[in-house]
């Protein structure tokens, strides 16, 4: 099925049958987008939908008649060349990088601070 866009004309006077379109209509499975002019009563549902089914679940609310539909063409975007910048890298600064002089020692915050263990297994059984 190929993309829709359908005009509905609705009679819409309070506030939360409005709320309760929008929410019946949002519910069903490919709804790509809604907008509706409340002056006019107009709702335009864009997307992959059977618009009988919407009238029909509408007509349950409020009275909804269908005005128009059409089919929306995907448009054609041509993809715009974008620059990369490159810098080059003279160092590297990670602040958690292994260093190989933390294998025999404990590693302190303080870097005044160091404990060097001599023996890797110090544990005796007796």
């Amino acid at each position: 099925m190929t993309a829709q866009k359908s005009v509905l004309q609705l009679s819409v006077h309070e506030e939360r049958i409005r709320k309760k379109v929008w929410a019946t209509v949002s519910k069903f499975s490919g709804v790509a987008s809604i907008a509706m002019d409340d002056k006019t009563g107009k709702m335009t549902v864009v997307g992959e939908v059977d618009v009988s089914v919407i009238v029909k679940k509408l007509r349950k609310i409020c009275n909804a008649e269908l005005v128009s539909v059409e089919i929306v063409k995907p448009s054609e975007k041509k993809p715009e060349p974008t620059e990369i910048v490159t810098f080059p890298v003279t160092h590297f600064n990670y602040p958690y990088q292994y260093q190989s002089s933390y294998a025999n020692s404990y590693y302190q915050p303080c870097e005044n601070y160091r404990v060097v263990v001599e023996e890797p297994n110090t544990c005796v059984i007796m």
